[in-house]
């Protein structure tokens, strides 16, 4: 099985080769696939080979074997995100600089794997502050609260409510390190609201998970008047996630041929890509020339999963190959900042990252006057002024607050609450109709959403999302125009309330200005 070099290193654990008592240690890490290891068969530090005896290998489950006793036993589990320590005792001291570290080792169902990496050697931190953790059971009852008492003794407060929680520690593995309890977030419910989509279609109850006051009743409200004009119609019209590497060359002309091969070898670059997954499809490479620089924003789907994590694994084994295949290349970075993980930008409005959804409806001008105490023409003429002042500060947003209802809606369906800094963004369009009615649209371009992986799985989270009809597989579409549909009908309430000057008057009676 070919795996391309850059990949493989990424099995060495940086940062791992330590002193320890009269030898050194360092570990390997399993970021390719569950396997099962056979045999080692060399380990060399600086080109010098250990011998056999001086070796000793931990595993996962603590278990600390002599490398003689460890190739005769067959095969070890060696599981995805598993940790295998390397033992060398009665090594000469190394110095505390960079030293080349050379491994070769079989395993299931790669073959013989062999790579070599740098590493700086420093001495074995001894650390009275340092967290509790254990390499046997991080999520255990006993290290959970070696953890907490540890907390409360270094800040001299006590853990009450974080130390109460129903989920089970064991669950949270890949979610959460240096776990001590759980932040508990106020859950409200609006609804029942009316959704006309392509995969959300009837009424459903909305969680919004929150601590600002008013936001439950104003989404409450816009719900029950887009209700009356018949629900919003929400469609999900793109669907992306990316990553951006950057590769740099001697001058400006190299990276433009380079460009050109990637074009001409795109079928090799997707197979290598989509080799790391069984969701994970690429769609197509953006190139963007500058300087001596070649960024390639490569765009995935990812099924129901949000992705960065699917298309960062898939996007370097891809440019693991690209490396291995094409000479000239003086640089390389997996990620450039282009694709904009967690930063608003201008190239997820033009071109999506997530979702792209668009939430429509038109509504009665007597509805309007009579749940919201406004004309229509207050709304689009209102909407005109403050798209002014959306101009004038630059903001990634036409309307007024679509990453409230956005970010209650991630925190209790376990979304990557940090994706609001991209889902942020929204284009909202008004137009008064012949009938003197309001047709009210919002395009948020770049929604990222999931409905499996992740904090979907997690307790309150799951439920939630159950709630919705949109926990597991094939629900991510209709997650995404459901939480479409919410901001828009939190638009429609805030709009009104400003219009009709009853935004203070609410937060006096509701919020927090009471």
């Amino acid at each position: 099985m070919f795996i391309p070099s850059i990949l493989l290193k990424q099995l060495y654990n940086r940062g791992s080769l330590t002193l320890h008592g009269n030898g050194v240690r360092f570990s390997l890490k399993n970021r390719l696939k569950d396997a099962l290891v056979q045999e080692v068969l060399d380990i060399r530090i600086d080109g010098q080979s250990i011998a056999t005896d001086k070796l000793r290998l931990q595993l996962a489950d603590g278990q600390c074997l002599p490398l003689r006793e460890f190739n005769s036993m067959g095969t070890h589990n060696f599981p995805l995100r598993a940790s295998l320590a390397v033992f060398v005792d009665d090594f000469s001291p190394l110095a505390q600089q960079k030293h080349r570290v050379y491994i070769s080792f079989r395993a299931l169902p790669f073959g013989e794997l062999t790579f070599e990496v740098d590493d700086v050697a420093t001495q074995e931190e001894q650390n009275a502050n340092k967290i509790p953790r254990s390499d046997a059971d991080d999520y255990g009852k006993d290290i959970i609260k070696q953890r907490q008492r540890f907390y409360e003794e270094f800040s001299g407060t006590n853990i009450e409510h974080i130390a109460q929680y129903s989920i089970d520690p064991q669950s949270l593995r890949g979610n959460i390190e240096n776990f001590i309890g759980v932040a508990q977030v106020p859950i409200g419910i609006a609804g029942p609201f009316h959704i006309n989509g392509e995969h959300a279609r009837g009424e459903f109850m909305i969680p919004l998970a929150t601590t600002e006051g008013t936001l439950v009743a104003s989404y409450n409200r816009g719900m029950k008047l887009l209700n009356m004009s018949g629900g919003v119609k929400s469609t999900v019209v793109d669907d992306a996630m990316q990553r951006a590497p950057v590769f740099v060359f001697e001058d400006a002309r190299g990276a433009r041929d380079f460009v050109q091969w990637v074009k001409e070898h795109m079928d090799s670059i997707r197979h290598e890509a989509e080799a790391t997954s069984s969701v994970a499809k690429l769609t197509y490479i953006d190139h963007f020339l500058s300087n001596k620089f070649a960024f390639l924003r490569f765009n995935f789907k990812t099924g129901d999963a949000a992705g960065q994590n699917m298309v960062g694994r898939a996007t370097f084994a891809a440019c693991g190959w690209i490396l291995d295949h094409y000479t000239g290349i003086k640089n390389f970075y997996l990620e450039s900042n282009f694709a904009t993980d967690k930063k608003a930008s201008h190239i997820n409005i033009m071109r999506t990252r997530g979702k792209r959804v668009t939430s429509e409806v038109t509504i009665k001008r007597e509805h309007l006057l009579e749940v919201m105490r406004v004309d229509p023409k207050q709304i689009d003429y209102h909407g005109r002024v403050a798209g002014v002042g959306s101009f004038l500060s630059g903001v990634n947003n036409t309307g007024l607050h679509s990453p409230n209802g956005i970010t209650a809606m991630f925190i209790a369906t376990g979304q990557d609450v940090a994706n609001v800094s991209e889902s942020s963004a929204g284009i909202l369009y008004s137009e008064l109709t012949d009938e003197g009615d309001l047709y009210l649209s919002l395009t948020i371009p770049s929604l990222i959403v999931a409905t499996h992986g992740g904090g979907t799985g997690i307790g309150t989270q799951r439920e939630c999302l159950e709630l919705l009809g949109c926990y597991g597989r094939d629900r991510v579409y209709k997650l995404a125009e459901i939480v479409g549909a919410v901001a828009l009908a939190g638009e429609i309430s805030l709009a009104s309330a400003i219009s009709s000057s009853d935004w203070v008057s609410s937060h006096e009676q509701y919020g927090r200005n009471r």
